[in-house]
């Protein structure tokens, strides 16, 4: 199965934008900008942590 460039690194570039966005946004103020840090930086976590948790299926043998 061919995959494009964008089915490979499209994921991690969101992410890395998201942890840009919140990292920026620590740093430029107080009140606003310190939900959308936490929402920005909160997303990459819960999805690292959500995958982390799955389970991967068990390979079955054949016979």
């Amino acid at each position: 199965m061919i995959r494009t460039p964008l089915q490979v690194w499209g994921a991690p570039i969101v992410l890395g934008i998201l942890t840009t966005i919140g990292l920026i946004s620590a740093l430029l103020g107080d009140g606003i900008w310190d939900a959308v840090s936490a929402v920005a930086l909160g997303i990459p976590c819960v999805l690292g942590f959500w995958f982390s948790m799955r389970r991967t299926p068990t390979p079955r043998s054949a016979g």
